[in-house]
């Protein structure tokens, strides 16, 4: 299931916080991007109890693994099953790995065995599904982990490790219990609207989760997004003292090194800091500059403050969406066509997508043998692009700079291979100028691409598997980069993909036993939705915030708002409809 984003229950005072934040620094599991004076001072110090008495080789390396998830003290937890000197050695790599719940320690073949008697090699099998990055977002991969494990006797007769695994080890529900997702936010590089990125704290204790967080903003965008976003905070940007509550119950967020920006970003800033704290502190977020007010005039936020970023990354809630039906476009509120030639009929209208702001439409439509590309004002004709083949995929809009802004940019995908974008030049014409995909060769057919309605992430599906990339914009035009398969083993038959928000996809797809699903953008967190009703295999899907997910199968349509409901005819359902939200 998919877990919840926590928030903390009780505010500390003054000094419990301090406290608690100086421990946390000694947790090298966590982004520490510029040194603050006196961060240790008064750190407590955790007792760790030593392993039961009497433990076998066996179980000794599956009690390392499981106390794995107790980071606290550089990992004490899993030190105490190290032998003496390799407790104070033992360096693992800064990254962690996730393996899924079943894992086993077994002996080595005998040919792999030591002579000495008093010695044993377990060797410890799982199979990885991703690992947490030392930026502290997680990368999803499934592969196969195997690592042989040296324990020996000691003096006193207990077993323990003489040659641990290089990197940290621990399960899926482990890692969701000893972590918190939390996303940090950053911005398109050429609009207001936010951008979030996924990353992974230490949960416990929850009062130092503001801290630990503000951190990570710090640090900068991940190294899937690098290039992607734009950091008003920047990178000189650092804490002048910890992260505490004031006597007045506000969080004080006290930074540094912001230089002389005008106010229009600082306002940039302090919707970077109040939004990837909202998940983690209900209190309101007092930011300083140098000891004085971040924003002059406003030294206190909430999130209510800040200015409505988002929408220029959700539809309008008066636009209902379209959807193609029998080669026209039709409202998916009334189910009547559209005004223009896309619903009258005059165009053989293969997909479509409408523009955020609901003012154009792209259309794929046939024409003979091939299919070629449209794009225009909403119920124009539009212009007919220099751009055709045999297969395009269903268009999807970059978004406009600002809400009454038009777009200037479209992608689609020319015969599974050819990655494009749509571009209107300063004469208003629309010309096509290719996408650097060259990381994406060996991913295979691309049946479909959905830009994420922020513009700064691509979801597609690739040889019938779900692909996440950052879009990163040069001038010398557009790459795919850090492309990423999210939840391989389970998602093997993709027909269709969507965004539901900043970093959640649904994907439908051909299969009886997981036809729709939701996923988070790293691909860590996974939800299959209710399977009643649903006639695999399915052909379509679309989902926008705050609105019912639309899926499309054998049948017709069916929406659902949440992940356990059961599916219910749409209003306008056909067996040949293809739904679409404006994005």
């Amino acid at each position: 299931m998919r877990r919840q984003r926590r928030m903390p229950a009780v505010v500390l005072s003054l000094f419990l916080c301090v406290l608690t934040v100086a421990g946390c620094a000694s947790i090298p599991m966590e982004s520490q991007p510029k040194a603050i004076p006196q961060r240790n001072a008064g750190q407590p110090t955790q007792e760790i109890p030593e392993p039961e008495l009497g433990l076998d080789p066996l179980t000794v390396v599956r009690n390392f693994v499981r106390n794995s998830a107790q980071p606290a003290n550089d990992h004490a937890a899993s030190r105490a099953y190290l032998s003496g000197r390799m407790r104070e050695s033992w360096k693992p790599d800064p990254s962690l790995r996730v393996v899924k719940e079943e894992f086993s320690t077994v002996y080595a073949p005998e040919s792999e065995q030591p002579d000495d008697p008093n010695e044993r090699v377990v060797a410890l099998r799982a199979v990885e599904v991703g690992r947490l990055a030392p930026d502290r977002s997680f990368i999803a991969g499934l592969e196969e982990y195997r690592k042989p494990v040296r324990v020996r006797r000691q003096p006193d007769g207990e077993w323990r490790i003489v040659d641990p695994p290089d990197s940290i080890v621990i399960t899926e529900s482990d890692f969701n219990d000893a972590y918190f997702q939390v996303p940090v936010y950053f911005f398109a590089p050429d609009s207001t609207a936010l951008v979030s990125d996924l990353r992974y704290v230490v949960a416990r204790p929850q009062s130092g989760l503001p801290s630990r967080v503000v951190d990570l903003l710090l640090s900068g965008p991940s190294d899937g997004l690098a290039g992607a976003v734009r950091n008003p905070l920047g990178d000189s940007a650092a804490l002048d003292s910890n992260v505490t509550t004031g006597n007045d119950g506000a969080l004080v967020v006290p930074l540094t090194g912001l230089g002389d920006e005008a106010v229009q970003e600082r306002e940039l800033m302090a919707a970077q800091v109040v939004r990837s704290l909202q998940h983690v502190t209900t209190s309101r977020v007092k930011l300083l500059s140098d000891g004085t007010p971040l924003v002059p005039g406003q030294a206190e936020w909430r999130p209510s403050d800040l200015p409505a970023y988002d929408t220029l990354s959700s539809p309008n809630a008066e636009l209902p969406g379209l959807m193609t039906v029998n080669g026209r476009v039709r409202s998916l509120g009334s189910g009547s066509p559209i005004d223009g030639p896309a619903g009258s009929g005059a165009l053989d209208v293969v997909s479509a997508a409408q523009a955020i702001n609901g003012h154009q439409l792209a259309v794929v439509e046939s024409i003979g043998d091939e299919v070629r590309l449209r794009i225009g004002d909403y119920g124009a004709p539009g212009q007919l692009v220099d751009l055709s083949g045999s297969r395009m995929t269903r268009p999807t809009w970059k978004p406009p700079v600002s809400k009454d802004d038009k777009s200037t940019e479209v992608w689609t995908v020319v015969d599974g291979e050819q990655v494009t974008r749509v571009q209107q030049d300063a004469d208003g014409q629309w010309v096509t100028v290719p996408v650097n995909a060259s990381e994406l060769t060996d991913a295979g057919w691309i049946s479909a691409l959905r830009l994420s309605r922020d513009g700064s992430r691509a979801a597609l599906v690739a040889g019938g598997k779900l692909v996440v990339a950052s879009v990163v914009r040069t001038a010398s035009g557009a790459t795919l980069r850090a492309p990423r398969v999210l939840q391989e083993d389970r998602l093997s038959s993709v027909v269709d993909v969507d965004w539901i928000d900043h970093d959640t996809l649904v994907a439908t797809t051909s299969s009886e036993r997981v036809p729709v699903a939701r996923v988070s953008v790293d691909g860590f967190q996974f939800d299959q939705y209710n399977t009643s009703n649903l006639t695999p295999p399915m052909r379509a899907v679309t989902a926008a915030p705050g609105r019912p997910i639309v899926v499309a199968d054998s049948s017709g349509l069916w929406t659902a708002a949440e992940v356990g409901a059961v599916w219910v005819p749409h209003s306008h359902t056909s067996a040949d409809a293809e739904p679409f939200y404006p994005g």
